[in-house]
This record gives C-alpha cells, structure tokens and sequence, in this order.
C-alpha cells in the first residue's frame, strides 16, 4: 500500500502498521479514550473489506460484543480500510463510553424520564429495551413501508445529554439536542432523515427487484453500491450518492475487453442524455442501450459461471470477476484463484500491481491488475 491511502491510514492509526508489500496485513493498536487495543487485520488477495478476517484481544473483544453486528455492516459499506477504521474507532469510543456509563448509578429521575418517553413515544414503536434500561430500539416505517431501526444507547446524564443513535444509513446521522430534549425529538428527526433518503432507497429498491445484483447478495440500507449483471460474465458496479441519487452515478464495467469497451464508448457518448427526472435503473437503460437480465424470466445460473481454477462460484464470499478476453474463451476466475495460478507458472511476469500470464484454458495472453491500489 502506498500514496494517499497510506498516509490517511497512518494519520488515522499511526500504531497500525502494514505487515507484508500487498498491504493485505495489518497489526497493531487501535487508541480510542487514550488506550490502545491490538487488533490484527487480514485481507484477501482483492482486499474486499467484507471478506477481512479481524483478530483482537480478548479485552477488546469483550467490549465490542454488543456491537459486532454494527461493524459487519460497515465491514460491507466502507469503501476502503482506512474508512472502516474511522467507523471502528468512533463505534469503540461509544462502547467504552456505555461500559464506564454501566457503572455509573442512575438517578430514580433517569428511568422515570426514560419510562415516560417510551409511553408518550408508544410501545408499539419500541422493538428491545436492556434489562438495565440503557440501550433501546426504536423502529419506524418510512412513506414507502420499508422497516428501519435506530438503536439508543443513554447514558447516566440523559437527558441532559442525548444518547448515542446507531442506524443504518449511507450517510451520518447527526442528532440536534437540548437539554429539554427527549427520545419523541430524536423519533421525529430519524422519520425526517428516513424521508430525506427516500429516493435514495427507492432507486436502490428498483435496481434490487428489476435487475440481478451479484453483489451485495443481502444488501444493507447503508449499502452505496450494486453490481448488476448485464450478461454472460458481464457487469457493472454503480456506486450511487445518496445525497444526489438521480445523478449519474460512478460506474464501472467488469468483463473480458471486447465485451465491456463497447459499453464504456456508450456510456461516455450518452452522458449527456442522463435525465434526472426518470429513474437511475431507466436512466442507465437507455443510455447503454441494454435490457439488464430480469428476475422474472432468468435464473442467475443463466449468466453467472464458476471459476475455471476452484469450480465455485463462491469464494470467500466473492465471485468470479475477472475473464479471458478471448472471445472463443471467455472463462471467468476469482480473482484471488487466478492470481494464485500466475503467481505459481514460471512463464509469467509482474511489472508493479500488474501481472502478465498465460488463461489457464486457451493459453491466450492473459492481465491481471492487482486491486492493491484501491487502499
């Protein structure tokens, strides 16, 4: 790992060091409340952060237990490791808070305040409450039906302090608090921010009901990307802002080259044709010229083929992504299974993050480009 990448991670972590040249290891020491946590963090060869092994200490791991749903979830939405340690150093400060907060006593006020909130909030719109009273799920229906949760962790000030809001967003969520504040405030601004993502979601939905999405097979709602398949061995991941979810959104083909060029070449010369007043999945439709394979008349075995090294289509939670361009050929690979394979043949070479081989089938001249510079 080298660039900006490193930096922002050494600025981040300066007591997290990289262990090998790929930066597919990391250990060290997380601070967070000025303590220092080790932690040891393991890539794959593609360095998707969904496929990371994480080890800590048993320390560490004891306080985070209540959160490890929360960071699998960014493990899945966090676009590099450098953002991912940003999340797990704010999510530990708040569970280092809530584990001092534990031995605080609570005022008889803290839980008849508490108590009172849920009753004019309604228990209907109460999904957990803690024996101890201090962590809460509240859910919510946004205009569209979709089921939400925000989960509450008070601390022994509240009210006087508001408690830490945990959701499942794309974007932060930032709770505006007085003193005189209550839980019914913080419901209202969550139903505020949830109708401010409406088209996000909505955007996403479609895409998810309409299209086959190879990856995430279970999206979150704080999931920013699809990869949608367009045919055999072909696809697309769209990375969509959801403050501008109607925009044309970053795009980027996957594919043998004689498959995917074309695709590009039209995307560039259509830009200009983009009309935010009709759907993202419409938009990208017309602008490529494509139908995208339908849920409805498909199965995913029509377009989706294992890897020609392992004979899985899964790997490690990833699929194959990578193909021979020959179009007689056309064999997908895990990436992770192909760099393997180059690596151990004497014939090829590598020249930086780019190694140049033979396909394991045609022994057609082969390219494949480390991902390393994502970090």
């Amino acid at each position: 790992m080298a660039g900006p990448g490193a930096r922002a991670l050494l600025r981040h972590c300066p007591l997290l060091l990289p262990q090998n040249r790929h930066g597919t290891a990391y250990e060290g020491f997380v601070t967070a409340q000025g303590k220092n946590f080790h932690i040891r963090i393991l890539l794959p060869v593609d360095l998707q952060l969904k496929n990371a092994w994480i080890e800590c200490s048993w320390h560490l791991k004891r306080i985070l237990h209540g959160y490890r749903h929360i960071l699998k979830q960014r493990l899945h939405s966090c676009p590099d490791l450098v953002s991912f340690m940003v999340e797990l150093k704010t999510v530990l400060e708040i569970a280092l808070k809530n584990t001092q907060d534990l031995h605080i006593p609570r005022p008889p006020e803290y839980y008849s305040c508490l108590v009172r909130d849920l009753e004019i909030l309604g228990w209907n719109r109460v999904a957990y409450v803690d024996t101890g009273l201090t962590t809460v799920k509240l859910k919510a229906e946004d205009s569209c039906g979709r089921q939400h949760l925000i989960t509450l962790k008070l601390n022994a000030k509240y009210p006087t302090e508001p408690p830490d809001c945990l959701v499942d967003f794309p974007v932060p969520f930032a709770v505006s608090w007085m003193p005189q504040n209550s839980l019914i405030d913080i419901y209202k601004q969550f139903l505020a921010a949830l109708e401010s993502l409406k088209e996000f979601w909505d955007a996403l939905d479609e895409i998810d009901g309409k299209t086959w999405v190879l990856e995430p097979e279970i999206p979150t709602r704080s999931a920013t990307t699809r990869r949608i398949a367009i045919g055999n061995n072909v696809s697309v991941n769209i990375e969509v802002d959801p403050c501008h979810p109607n925009m044309l959104p970053e795009c980027y083909f996957l594919g043998a080259d004689h498959e995917v060029n074309p695709l590009r070449t039209k995307l560039n010369n259509n830009m200009h044709l983009w009309d935010p007043e009709i759907s993202l999945l419409q938009n990208l439709r017309e602008l490529l010229g494509i139908d995208f394979p339908s849920r409805a008349v498909l199965e995913k075995s029509d377009f989706a083929k294992d890897c020609g090294i392992c004979y899985a289509y899964r790997l490690d939670g990833s699929m194959p992504d990578q193909v021979c361009d020959d179009p007689r050929c056309g064999q997908p690979f895990h990436q992770a299974c192909l760099y393997e394979w180059l690596q151990g043949l004497p014939t090829s070479r590598q020249s930086f993050n780019v190694i140049f081989g033979e396909c394991p089938y045609c022994n057609k001249p082969l390219t494949l480009k480390s991902s390393m510079k994502k970090l």
